[in-house]
């Protein structure tokens, strides 16, 4: 069995788990307090040339998406996002189940038009009933998108302009940031983005780390008590070196940039295999999720051999299927899937 059913489906990189082990028997702090959590937020400051910037290391991304928005929001306020935001519909409505409400936008592909942002805002403060209504607090936007897309260094400098203008935050999911930055169409680079957002997170869950994402205030102080807070959305380890660790090797010798460069690599290769199949594409997507429209009957015969995601319907016979390529896909997996096509 070979899998591109997503990008954590594997353990974690090679050298965390040597970390792991070189580190195993050393007695260490809690909650994120030990030596090597200090040293991964260090790095990654270093790394995006923020040296003020506040690092702290969660559990996972729905985890991670909830605590940043429910935190950053006041009660009467809800976040901006577009339709097929993964906060919408991929995390049990896990923020709204904080007391916050999703206010979707349309979707163009995963991603927010500013225009249109800007055009529901402007009309929310011009109906004089506004104050019986939830307030726009916050824009989240992903990066990649959902749907495997990315946005233009140019169109987030627009949102966060949107967002200094009427007093609202930009929060980055960056559960694949590294396949987003790593991806031959973007424009940034992590160093650039962190300058266009109050809050980012980078991905290690999605990204070599077994487990834990990187949450960095870099527009803004984190909340007052965040860590208390954290702590309260169950998105805190007592072994705070689980999620330290990991980033500590990946921001050593741009270990992170590297394995999303293979994994993108990967991606391009299982593209090319696609095409000179004959298959068509449901959407453009320059990243490691891939979006291919295949026969009904050929998803059964694939069953068993491979793992994937089936998305949606296409028509009456045919799905679109996402095949993702991780840090861990190899050659030798792309030979197999283009055996079985």
């Amino acid at each position: 069995m070979i899998s591109f059913a997503s990008d954590y489906t594997t353990g974690m990189h090679p050298k965390i788990l040597e970390a792991y082990a070189a580190t195993n028997l050393e007695p260490l702090l809690g909650y994120g307090m030990d030596a090597y959590s200090f040293s991964a937020a260090e790095k990654i400051r270093a790394y995006i040339g923020k040296p003020e910037a506040e690092v702290f290391f969660l559990t996972g991304g729905t985890q991670t998406n909830e605590t940043v928005i429910s935190t950053m929001l006041e009660p009467w306020q809800g976040v901006i996002a577009a339709e097929t935001g993964h906060i919408q519909v991929h995390e049990a409505g896990a923020v709204e189940y904080t007391g916050h409400k999703v206010l979707c936008l349309p979707s163009h592909t995963g991603l927010l038009d500013p225009a249109e942002v800007e055009a529901y805002i402007k009309t929310f403060y011009q109906d004089e009933s506004h104050d019986h209504m939830v307030f726009p607090g916050m824009i989240y936007i992903s990066y990649p998108s959902e749907m495997g897309t990315l946005y233009s260094k140019e169109t987030l400098a627009r949102l966060y302009e949107l967002c200094k203008t009427y007093d609202m935050k930009l929060f980055i999911d960056g559960a694949r940031l590294g396949y987003g930055l790593a991806s031959p169409d973007a424009d940034m680079t992590m160093q650039e983005l962190a300058g266009l957002c109050d809050v980012f997170y980078i991905g290690g869950t999605k990204v070599g780390a077994p487990i834990g994402e990187a949450v960095v205030f870099c527009g803004c102080p984190a909340p007052r008590h965040f860590i208390t807070m954290v702590k309260q959305h169950g998105a805190m380890l007592a072994k705070g070196r689980m999620t330290g660790i990991p980033f500590d090797v990946l921001f050593t010798d741009d270990l992170y940039m590297q394995i999303s460069r293979h994994a993108m690599d990967m991606a391009e290769r299982l593209k090319v295999i696609f095409q000179s199949k004959g298959y068509a594409f449901a959407w453009a997507s320059p990243t490691n999720q891939q979006f291919v429209i295949l026969p009904n009957e050929q998803i059964e015969a694939l069953r068993g051999a491979v793992d994937f995601s089936v998305w949606e319907p296409a028509d009456e016979t045919h799905s679109v299927v996402r095949f993702a390529t991780s840090w861990s896909t190899t050659k030798e997996d792309l030979e197999i899937l283009k055996g079985l096509l």
